[in-house]
Formats: C-alpha cells, structure tokens, sequence
C-alpha cells in the first residue's frame, strides 16, 4: 500500500472500509487485542507514508457523505471529500471558509493535519473551523467539541489521527459568493511577493514560484470575492471565474497529470511553517540551491500566510507563513534520494529561524 507521495510502500496486516461510526470501535478494539496499530486513511494523500501501516489500515471512504446541512454549519462524515461538501452547501449559498487546492482529500485527513488554503490568513486553518467531532477514542465512541471534552477535541484536530479516529465532523459554513475576481501580480523577490501576501484586500491570497530564464519568478495571486474592491496595485491580469470553478480549479490540471503519468510519480514534497520575518530568507536561500531539476516537470512552490489559532497542532511559529517545495520525481529530474535531502536541509533552514514542519509531507 502506498500514500500519495509513493516513497514509502507497507502491507497492512488487515485492512477494514467500516461504514458505521460503530464499525470503526470494532476496528479499533479488535486491533488493540491483536497489539496492532490502527490507522485512519482517507484519500491517501500523505507524502511519506503517515496514512500507510502494518497493523488496521482502517478506511474512512466507506464514511462519506453530508448529513445535515444548516444555516452556519454542516455535518460531514470523515470520509467525505471538500468537493462533496461543496456539492451539499453550495445550493444552500454556502461554503466552508478554508478549503485546500486539491478538492478530493478528505474532511478527516485533512483536519487531522490542519489544512491550509487561501483563505487560511483570515479563518486559519481547517481545523481551526470544526465546530465539532464523533471519534473514536481508547475504543469509545466520543463526541467533542471546545466545550465538551476539549482536551480530546484540541488533541484531534491536527493530530494525525494519534488520539482518536475521526468519524465525523461539524463544520463552519460561511455565505459562497457567486463569482470571484482572480488578480495576479508579479512581484520582484519574495520579500515583494510575502509584502503583497499581507497587504492584498482580499479573501484569498497565495504566492507561487516557477521557474524562468534560468532563475525563478515570483507571483502573487489575490482571489476577491464578489463585486466589491479593486485589483490590488501592480495587478497583470485578471480572471472572473464562478466560485465552483475557482474552488475546483486544479480538477483540469490533475486530469492532465494522470493522462502524462505525473500524477502517480513519486511526490517528495517539503513543506514547513516559517515566522513571517524570517520568511523571505529562507525561502530566497532554498531557490539559490535549487534548478527547476530539482523541482520536477510538474512540481510546484507554494506559500501561504496564516493566521495561528488556538488548537495545538499543527504547531505554529508566531505570524506563520507556508513554504511547500512540492517536488515531483520525474524522469530525468532529480532523483527521489536528492530530493529527500534537500527536504531536510529545509527543514533545518526551518528549525534554525524558529520554523516548524508541516505534518504530512516528507522532511523528516
């Protein structure tokens, strides 16, 4: 069995698709009789094998779907995916107010790691917009919340699924708006691009990094939601896109990915939490150590700022900013093993300004 990142490949001793919150308690008592691990999985989308065992590989798909939907929430199976979720909220005019760029993870896996999107610098991470929790603990079906067993729920979320099986979750709906304007601004350096990141009036902002002329380019995207504000000074184009396909925008990239075999490559991405102050430097030391080889032909760079919360996973430095190499191990790029190694010199780079990693990828 492999995980997205295609690194780290173990065979379960079992593998069970409960399709009861109450399956799942059987799973998990039956693999503590047997002294196995029990670990959840949802799409699968790790980078180094965290979704991946040798004891209960317990799949949460057969949890899928949204079984209520109100005026400022919606309750959602573990196995659901955000594009499900959109599916069941947008008709109700809502939307959950984090989502990733990727839209077929799952509600568990992605809350279990935090969940970082565009948006995250006004509403934190996904994890930090749950309401509410059915999990699995010690063999229990459990129901938390912040105000009901708060010291299981603030050890869920985010915990990589170390401290319970999620089975289901309550979720912050926020009004969708029709349609957004996409804004994008070349910037000179990261120091311009992060100065952007902050400053931009609007819902979502996120930078990328792409190679050019033997160098790399920085670019900054600022999504404004609906008809009010301007394009943010420097704007070079814009794009007027209904909210679903703004929301979904990877599903045509992801479809040209499978066709070229890049999407089942090995994917040995670095992604760390870095202090906005120190941010710039290292992200500008990684590029001066990096060609576009050591990328991939389809790898990407992103960075994202968010706003830390109150839960105490992912851990956080203060004024946080994402840096993901999400490298692709192509033919003729570089190989797996180098890529690994560069992952952990930015994870070092990381340490040393106060940074953390994030949990899923492949630093460590």
């Amino acid at each position: 069995m492999r995980d997205f990142g295609g690194i780290i490949e173990r065979s379960p001793a079992r593998a069970v698709r409960p399709a009861s919150a109450q399956e799942v308690v059987s799973a998990v008592r039956e693999a503590a009789a047997d002294g196995l691990d029990a670990v959840p999985r949802g799409a699968g989308h790790s980078a180094y094998g965290q979704s991946v065992t040798t004891g209960v590989s317990i799949d949460l798909r057969g949890l899928a779907g949204v079984r209520e939907v109100g005026a400022r929430h919606a309750v959602a199976g573990a196995g659901t995916t955000w594009r499900e979720v959109l599916d069941a909220t947008l008709p109700h005019g809502l939307t959950p107010p984090v989502l990733i760029d990727y839209l077929d993870a799952t509600v568990g896996g992605t809350i279990s790691t935090g969940g970082v999107g565009g948006t995250s610098r006004l509403y934190g991470t996904q994890a930090e917009n749950v309401l509410a929790l059915d999990v699995v603990a010690d063999g229990d079906l459990e129901s938390c919340s912040p105000s009901v067993r708060p010291e299981l729920f603030g050890a869920v979320l985010g915990g990589l699924g170390r401290h319970g099986v999620i089975t289901a979750a309550t979720l912050r709906l926020v009004p969708a708006p029709e349609h957004v304007l996409a804004c994008t601004i070349p910037c000179r350096d990261a120091a311009g691009m992060l100065r952007v990141l902050r400053e931009a009036r609007a819902e979502h902002v996120a930078g990328q990094v792409k190679p050019a002329d033997g160098g790399w380019a920085f670019e900054a995207k600022a999504v404004l939601y609906g008809d009010e504000g301007a394009p943010p000074p420097g704007t070079a184009e814009t794009e007027r896109l209904g909210y679903l396909d703004f929301a979904d925008r990877m599903r045509p990239d992801v479809a040209e990915l499978v066709v070229l075999g890049e999407w089942a490559r090995p994917h040995p991405w670095g992604t760390v939490f870095l202090p906005a102050p120190r941010a710039a430097a290292v992200i500008e030391a990684t590029l001066a150590g990096m060609t576009a080889d050591d990328l991939g032909l389809s790898g990407v760079i992103v960075v994202k700022p968010l706003r830390a919360g109150r839960l105490p996973a992912p851990a956080l430095p203060d004024d946080p900013v994402l840096f993901g190499v999400l490298r692709t191990a192509s033919p003729g790029c570089a190989t797996v093993p180098r890529m690994l190694a560069a992952n952990r010199v930015l994870l070092e780079r990381a340490l040393a300004v106060g940074g953390t990693r994030y949990p899923i990828d492949s630093t460590g």
